[in-house]
């Protein structure tokens, strides 16, 4: 029986995206909503603030994650493209090259030959973009998965900072939300983590302290902008 084996590279697609935007909606929108309550504003006006940071917020990310995502795509393209050209135009040259790749990796000369030759009769094309371009269908581009990961994670980060807001009291409006935040954002560092196979611990201070750090530089510029008005 083929022994088979699940590795966490196949979640690379989908996991940056996800951790990114939902790093992201809750960094975003609890600094947002802190930054704004800083300046004495009601709290109406600081969940209409944070609801259209969630929205605004979401769109911006699928946007841009599908146009970085597909300029990555377009890239890969263009060089299978000229690979298939080169194939076309000169095979032999493309094979001693292959057979050059399986020499530097310690195969002996002879048995490089016959592994490229091989390669190439069953898929030219993959053997190349695998070996020559380090192009393969785990790590490929795909950007209309990257732009509805990391939109709908977003959604769900920023729907936490303020569901906090919609009950917390106006007194303590700002360290409930910058404490929540920072528990979600703990939380997501240990599921990435998790998932991605890293250290938990590492994972959850990396993301907990880039968190606060915004938080409070936003609640600085707020307190000092909503002083001076």
């Amino acid at each position: 029986m083929r022994h088979k084996e699940r590795h966490r590279t196949q979640h690379i697609g989908w996991l940056r995206a996800a951790v990114l935007g939902a790093n992201d909606g809750i960094v975003s929108t609890a600094s947002l909503v802190v930054g704004v309550a800083a300046a004495n504003a009601s709290q109406g006006s600081i969940l209409m603030t944070g609801v259209a940071g969630l929205v605004a917020g979401a769109m911006s990310m699928a946007a841009g994650e599908y146009v970085s995502v597909h300029s990555q795509a377009d890239t890969e393209n263009a060089d299978l493209d000229k690979e298939r050209a080169e194939l076309l135009d000169d095979p032999v040259a493309e094979r001693r090259e292959l057979t050059a790749i399986y020499v530097a990796r310690g195969i002996e000369h002879g048995l490089a030959e016959q592994v490229a030759e091989q390669l190439m009769l069953h898929d030219d094309i993959g053997a190349h973009a695998r070996d020559e371009l380090g192009i393969s269908e785990t790590v490929s581009a795909q950007p209309v998965q990257a732009a509805l990961s990391s939109a709908g994670s977003f959604a769900i980060g920023a729907l936490l900072p303020l569901a906090v807001t919609a009950v917390a009291p106006a007194n303590t409006l700002i360290w409930l939300v910058a404490g929540s935040s920072l528990i979600f954002l703990a939380l997501l560092g240990v599921i990435s983590a998790r998932v991605g196979g890293a250290n938990v611990l590492v994972g959850a201070w990396r993301v907990t302290f880039w968190g606060a750090l915004a938080m409070a530089v936003t609640a600085g510029v707020g307190a000092l902008f909503g002083a001076t008005v």
